[in-house]
């Protein structure tokens, strides 16, 4: 597949123009070859993940995470610096799909509302036709807290969630934001949800939380949409797509 074809592939799903003023979605780093032959798809461009991705013979990768947000001179011996040695010894392209990625509730991005069968889904954050940030939504069923737990263990990590704020003990409605969705909590108590699901909530917004909150973590949403995304992009013709799992970078302390 040539690699303007696969691009266009990639913004068909995440177009570029949902992205948010301040991201970095879009090519991160060309390559001189213009066909791809294997795709690799994962959710952060660090080197541990480029190398693997590059060992399993990758010409191309999709990251959701961007390189940099605020690209520099390589002039470190860093991350930054490594993931671009890599690229550049193995003249492979990086393309990112951020925000453009998160904004579309019918792409990856809607796959726990799917999951979750909720109804009437409706955005947190509208920022532009059918688009936006979060989603909140009726579950099918009333659900108990621990339901919701084990329906999301079936597909996500969940050794490192937390809950705060004030659960109820049926849980009716659902709201959820992938990533970081603590700018998003006023919303989801507009939206009347009865648990907010997400990550990286802040302990000052715990402590004011009006809303039962379920952080799960920034990581254990995001990798599940974007093996989502592997599995769509895995239907194009004339190129072989396949997904590099990572971990959370949190780790439980030992002896907890």
């Amino acid at each position: 597949m040539q690699v303007a074809d696969l691009v266009a592939a990639i913004e068909e799903i995440a177009p570029l123009s949902g992205a948010a003023s301040w991201d970095k979605s879009g090519l991160q780093v060309a390559c001189t070859h213009t066909t791809v032959h294997r795709l690799a798809v994962a959710l952060d461009p660090v080197p541990a993940t480029i190398a693997q991705a590059l060992d399993k013979g990758a010409d191309f990768i999709l990251t959701h995470h961007p390189l940099s947000l605020a690209p520099h001179l390589p002039d470190r011996l860093d991350n930054y610096h490594k993931v671009l040695s890599l690229l550049f010894r193995a003249d492979a392209g990086l393309y990112a799909a951020h925000t453009s990625l998160d904004v579309q509730p019918d792409g990856p991005a809607g796959w726990l509302a799917r999951h979750f069968c909720l109804r009437r889904p409706v955005l947190l954050e509208q920022t532009g036709e059918a688009c936006g940030f979060g989603l909140a939504g009726d579950l099918p069923a009333p659900m108990r807290l621990e339901e919701v737990v084990a329906k999301l263990s079936e597909r996500v990590d969940m050794h490192l969630a937390v809950t705060t704020g004030p659960v109820p003990e049926t849980i009716s409605r659902l709201a959820y934001c992938t990533g970081s969705g603590g700018s998003l909590i006023a919303e989801a108590v507009a939206s009347r949800a009865d648990l907010y699901i997400t990550g990286d909530i802040k302990y000052h917004a715990a402590l004011d939380a009006e809303i039962g909150i379920l952080d799960v973590g920034h990581h254990s949403l995001e990798e599940e949409m974007m093996r989502e995304m592997a599995q769509r992009l895995g239907t194009l013709p004339g190129v072989e797509t396949f997904f590099v799992a990572s971990t959370s970078p949190f780790r439980r302390a030992p002896g907890v």
